[in-house]
């Protein structure tokens, strides 16, 4: 392996690992903050307990986030510092914009919401909170439009072979970051839909299993109470709400989702045609859309691949809107680009010993065919398992079978599977550029890079061999310890968020919010209890 590869190896591994957390923090934030305010008006004890409990599990997942986020800013300067030089006058402004604006922003109002639970009136102790997940849609938009720059550079003049950012608002208002950020954030509320119905589903189940809750002759629940702390008739209606709305967010997602990926995949059949080409494995010219197609999908003109089953027009449809306009599949794309950009590396330096290579346009098929129906397949399971769990949970309570508790779980992956595979599909689709050309007709062309000339040339491959394997065993250390806190809580139920529920304050307005009021004291005068 050359240093080029393990380069991308490295930032792969690193980077995929990251965004499992990403989604997670967008997703269930914004739900906390919805819940909470539903706390905020009803004054309802089960709102209570819904927020610090899915409010403790958001914020494990966001020091995780930030501690495995903190490596991918090393690795332009270590790996991909050709790649830094080229950017950097471009990538300057959005991501110092997430630094130092949206991150700031969210971590200091999330200090104050985790602290100031007593301290502050209810009213401003929401506030924080919605204005520290705000703060994280911002950050996640700075960074989609540094990342669409690179899927569609505008805005830019090359100077001294360089992009110098001439038109801010062109960047900022990239069509493609335009369409990617709602997407995004579907996704994200997807996961947390799937995360919030998954782990209310184990629950109820637990209740069912336990005695707690019993059903009546016609299947309807009978909530019951145990002596176990929290084990009452209030934290039935933590989950079973919990449930519901976890459902109702996965399925609405979902739409999202497909009404985004639709718009999406219309701008990449303009901007990168020969991505969406390989992900339809559509190797000649055509209007239909391979459902599923067999053959040597990773062949260099993929003469041999196979359409199984096919629907005529779809692809039409898909990347003109219409079913009758013709798409262009690889083979034609590839003599297109053999033409625009070249059929082997410069024969400059900064290439090293892959000057003079032949360029692979064809990105990998089987990871851009087989990425693009995970993430549609998985997307759709999740939006199915939703309005299948409504239906099944609409007299109160779940069913009493192990093995459809295990399912639900379980089904907890699909959103984040569906999350992945669609960042592998667009990163890995966009090769063999890091920063992919215009095909614009203005003139802005000429701004592109080869992933090939963006590693760094003073880094050799065991070096960095070595930080590959030093990151991926740092960050399997990170994902069990993740694990285990989460799977840990999780089990503890909502005592495990408000440990003031073991020893229940005599006075009810207390009770109702987790302390006496702003200095006050009360069982759960110890702010630490809910920070870890």
């Amino acid at each position: 392996m050359d240093a080029l590869e393990i380069a991308r190896w490295q930032f792969g591994i690193t980077t995929v690992y990251h965004f499992m957390m990403v989604p997670l923090t967008i997703g269930l934030g914004l739900v906390v903050a919805v819940i909470q305010a539903l706390w905020y008006r009803t004054g309802k004890p089960e709102y209570l307990r819904m927020t610090k409990f899915w409010g403790k599990l958001f914020l494990i997942n966001f020091i995780m986030g930030v501690a495995t986020g903190i490596v991918q800013e090393f690795q332009f300067g270590m790996a991909w510092s050709e790649y830094s030089r080229f950017v950097g006058d471009v990538f300057g402004a959005p991501l110092a914009l997430e630094a130092l604006l949206a991150f700031f922003v969210e971590s200091t109002f999330l200090g104050l919401w985790i602290f100031g639970w007593k301290q502050l009136k209810r009213g401003v102790h929401l506030a924080c909170l919605w204005i520290a997940v705000i703060g994280s849609v911002f950050s996640a938009y700075f960074i989609i439009v540094a990342n669409s720059w690179m899927q569609h550079p505008v805005g830019v003049e090359m100077i001294n072979g360089r992009p110098v950012m001439t038109d801010a608002w062109a960047v900022f208002t990239n069509n493609t970051a335009l369409v990617a950020v709602p997407h995004t954030l579907f996704g994200a509320l997807a996961v947390a839909g799937a995360f919030l119905l998954g782990i209310a589903w184990y629950h109820l189940w637990r209740r069912r299993h336990d005695g707690i809750d019993t059903v009546d002759a016609v299947g309807r629940v009978i909530p019951g109470e145990a002596a176990i702390p929290g084990r009452d008739r209030a934290d039935h209606a933590v989950w079973i709400r919990s449930l519901r709305i976890g459902a109702v967010v996965a399925m609405i997602s979902f739409a999202g989702t497909a009404i985004t990926g639709d718009l999406q995949g219309k701008l990449m059949f303009e901007q990168q045609p020969m991505k969406m080409a390989a992900a339809e494995a559509a190797c000649h010219d055509g209007t239909g859309f391979s459902v599923l197609s067999v053959g040597n999908v990773g062949s260099k003109n993929c003469d041999d691949v196979v359409a199984v089953i096919e629907v005529p027009g779809i692809l039409s449809f898909l990347a003109k809107g219409d079913f009758s306009t013709e798409v262009k599949g690889v083979n034609s794309l590839l003599d297109q680009y053999k033409a625009d950009y070249g059929t082997h590396l410069p024969d400059n330096p900064i290439y090293g010993d892959r000057a003079g290579q032949e360029i692979q346009y064809v990105p990998v098929m089987e990871v851009t065919y087989w990425g693009f129906r995970m993430m549609i397949g998985f997307g759709g399971i999740a939006a199915l398992a939703a309005l299948v769990a409504l239906w099944a949970t609409r007299k109160g309570t779940v069913p009493a079978s192990r093995g459809l508790m295990r399912v639900a779980v379980f089904g907890i992956l699909a959103p984040f599977g569906a999350n992945a595979a669609g960042w592998i599909f667009t990163e890995m689709g966009r090769q063999p550029f890091v920063v992919a050309p215009n095909p614009d007709p203005s003139g802005i062309d000429q701004v592109f890079m080869f992933t090939a000339a963006a590693v760094s040339p003073g880094v050799s491959a065991g070096e960095l061999l070595t930080s590959l394997v030093v990151l991926t065993a740092v960050y399997a250390v990170l994902l069990v310890v993740e694990v285990r806190l989460l799977v840990k809580y999780i089990r503890g139920g909502v005592v495990s968020a408000m440990p003031e529920l073991v020893h229940a304050p005599a006075d009810e307005n207390e009770d109702a919010t987790g302390g006496g009021g702003p200095g006050k004291p009360g069982a759960g005068d110890d702010v630490l209890a809910f920070a870890y």
